[in-house]
């Protein structure tokens, strides 16, 4: 005779339980949604180190330009209070400083605004996540509550998974309208 592996319904005592279907599926709904919550909560974090990684870039830019202007300063301070065999040749030394001073001092107020950008969109970005992951939070809970009613049989367990389940979904919802 053909041995085989036979597959047996289940007949103990959930055969008798009418919720395990309706909880399966919500349970199984509730899972879905946890695993495209985590997956916005963690594009929103990479996004969120990514801005805050420009921001940096653009703040030890920023800092160059300003020891290059401070540079450029002494340099002017020096030539104006040195007297040399060429004043000529010093006056126009001097004046090449002073239009590089105004060059790297608009430069270095443009790229500390452009950081300034770069924070607060890292910071919307941020609360973005926060708000994925308190939705992910909640749906993890909702699915627990969830299967609560498989072992204990009682439909409020249900009920509270779902309307759980429904708030997890609408925080992390809410993510992708905040500012």
């Amino acid at each position: 005779m053909h041995e085989g592996v036979e597959l047996h319904e289940a007949h103990g005592e959930q055969s008798g339980n009418p919720l395990v279907l309706p909880v399966s599926v919500t349970m199984s709904i509730l899972a879905v949604l946890v695993a495209a919550m985590t997956l916005l909560g963690h594009r929103a974090h990479t996004e969120e180190l990514l801005l805050q990684s420009h921001a940096v870039d653009q703040w030890a830019y920023y800092q160059a330009k300003n020891i290059r202007l401070h540079q450029d300063q002494v340099g002017v301070s020096l030539l104006d209070s040195i007297l040399t065999r060429d004043g000529a040749k010093a006056e126009q030394a001097s004046a090449q400083l002073k239009q590089e001073i105004e060059k790297y001092q608009s430069d270095k107020d443009d790229i500390g605004e452009k950081a300034k950008e770069f924070e607060a969109e890292r910071d919307v970005v941020r609360r973005r996540a926060d708000r994925f992951d308190g939705g992910e939070t909640l749906l993890d809970i909702a699915l627990v509550i969830c299967s609560l009613t498989l072992l204990t049989k009682k439909r409020m367990f249900w009920y509270g998974g779902v309307l759980l389940g429904l708030a997890g979904l609408l925080v992390g919802l809410s993510g992708f309208l905040g500012h």
